[in-house]
């Protein structure tokens, strides 16, 4: 029987041509990513281009000084010192000075109160005080208003509302114990009489950041309170209206009754309360008469 002759493979010389197909892609791959993540921000590179063109192209730019720093012009007047040891210093620049309108619209408000004696207005370039008598605004031994007091405040609240000042109110008894379930001394019952006030006026549109309360009880005497004129001059409530808040921390330190406008007080006054402050209940404050607890 015939052999069937074996037919020999032809060997392919080309096959490098593969591996260098497959070198090729994944070289171009590799460049295709190192260009990704190297790309050029355009924004920035017109900016530096711009300021080179600017820089070579024009000769004044070139020599002039790198600025540095904000440039502030230069002033031979002499700079305005921020505090001065005048009192009120805002009152030398032409505006009014709030206390002494304060003063003046409570004077023209309360003129038959000021002329029975049962209201007394004061103070000086630091601080303004209203006087009340305790009999006009509470019942004996308690601290709820009565309908003239809120007839008062009110008053008052409409004189005190265009201006920023700061208030705080100070209750004052006289030297009678007092012994009750509410009010076991005259500390209770002094303090509750100046918060009802500092309640009525928040109620009636003041802001109440402007605000607070204190009181003396039987220990700041004005008179004796060996007569029962004496003991009714000793049972007041005081509203007092400061140039500032320093003013009134130093005021409610010591008391009206034992302050004078030192010199510690007048550098403390040399800056005024903001003018025109807004009241915060003017929007949504609801008045009642209901007493304070």
């Amino acid at each position: 029987m015939r052999r069937r002759r074996l037919v020999e493979e032809h060997e392919n010389h080309e096959r490098w041509l593969v591996s260098y197909a497959d070198f090729i892609t994944l070289l171009f791959a590799f460049f295709v990513v190192m260009y990704s993540i190297s790309s050029i921000n355009e924004g920035k590179y017109k900016v530096l281009s711009q300021a080179l063109v600017g820089v070579f192209n024009e000769q004044q730019r070139s020599i002039e000084p790198i600025p540095i720093g904000e440039e502030k012009p230069l002033s031979t007047q002499p700079a305005t010192p921020l505090n001065t040891d005048h009192p009120a210093s805002d009152t030398a620049l032409g505006q009014a000075d709030p206390l002494k309108a304060i003063t003046d619209d409570v004077r023209t408000a309360f003129g038959d109160l000021i002329a029975s004696d049962q209201m007394t207005v004061r103070g000086n370039e630091l601080w303004i005080e209203i006087e009340l008598k305790s009999g006009l605004l509470f019942p004996s031994g308690d601290a709820i208003p009565s309908d003239k007091a809120f007839e008062i405040i009110d008053k008052v609240a409409k004189v005190l509302a265009p201006f920023g000042n700061p208030v705080h109110v100070e209750g004052f008894t006289d030297n009678q114990p007092i012994r009750t379930a509410q009010y076991p001394t005259n500390w209770e019952l002094s303090t509750a009489r100046a918060a009802s006030i500092v309640r009525m006026l928040a109620m009636d549109g003041i802001d109440p950041n402007r605000l607070a309360a204190v009181g003396y009880g039987e220990f700041q005497p004005v008179a004796s309170n060996d007569s029962a004129d004496g003991r009714s001059r000793n049972r007041r409530v005081v509203l007092v209206i400061s140039r500032n808040l320093e003013v009134r921390r130093s005021l409610t330190g010591t008391g009206t009754a034992n302050a004078t406008p030192d010199a510690a007080l007048k550098r403390a006054g040399t800056q005024s309360a903001p003018a025109g402050a807004t009241p915060s209940g003017a929007g949504g404050a609801v008045k009642s008469p209901a007493p304070a607890p």
